[in-house]
C-alpha cells in the first residue's frame, strides 16, 4: 500500500509539474531581405553552397554528414550548432536544428533564397522561425529577435558583397 500511495503521488507531482514545464509555443518570423546587383544564378554560385555561411557568417562549417544536398547536416561554431537540410532548390535552401535532449526546444529553422528580379539583379531572401515562448518577457523576447535580425542582416551585407565582387 504505501508503494502505492509512493507511486501515486510521484506520478501526481509530475503530472501536476508538466504544464509548468512545457510553455505554449509562440513562433515568431524574421523576414529578411537585400537587393544585389548580380543575376540569382550568379549570386546562388558563390553563396548558396550549405557551408557557405562559413564566409558570410565568418564562422567554422562542416558538413558531417551528406554531400550538400537533402539530408545533409552541418556543423557550426565547433559543432554547438547542428543544422540538417530539409528544403532545397536551384536557387534556395531550408534547414532545421534538431531537438536537443534535455533542452528547449524552439523548433528553429531557416530559409534562404536568391530571387531573380531582372536579367542583371536579384535579391537574397532570409527568413528564420522559431518559438520564442521559452523567453522570460516580452523584452527579452524582443532582444532575441533583435539579435537575431541584426545578426543575419549583418550575414546578407556580406553576403551581397561577396556576391557583388568581381
Amino acid at each position: 500500500m504505501q508503494r502505492y500511495l509512493t507511486a501515486l503521488i510521484t506520478c501526481s507531482a509530475i503530472a501536476c509539474a508538466a504544464p509548468a514545464l512545457a510553455a505554449e509555443p509562440e513562433y515568431v518570423t524574421i523576414d529578411m531581405s537585400i537587393d544585389v546587383a548580380k543575376p540569382a544564378k550568379e549570386v546562388w554560385a558563390k553563396v548558396g553552397k550549405y557551408c557557405d555561411l562559413g564566409a558570410w557568417l565568418k564562422i567554422d562549417c562542416t558538413v558531417t554528414s551528406g554531400n550538400g544536398g537533402m539530408g545533409s547536416v552541418r556543423a557550426i561554431a565547433g559543432g554547438r550548432v547542428i543544422e540538417i537540410l530539409v528544403a532545397k532548390t536551384d536557387l534556395s535552401y531550408g534547414y532545421t536544428q534538431p531537438a536537443k535532449e534535455g533542452q528547449f526546444y524552439n523548433l528553429y529553422h531557416g530559409f534562404l533564397e536568391a530571387k531573380p528580379v531582372t536579367a542583371t539583379t536579384s535579391k537574397l531572401l532570409y527568413t528564420l522561425v522559431y518559438d520564442i515562448s521559452d523567453k522570460p518577457d516580452q523584452a527579452a523576447k524582443n532582444e532575441d529577435i533583435a539579435r537575431r535580425r541584426a545578426m543575419f542582416e549583418g550575414a546578407l551585407k556580406n553576403m551581397k558583397e561577396i556576391a557583388e565582387a568581381p
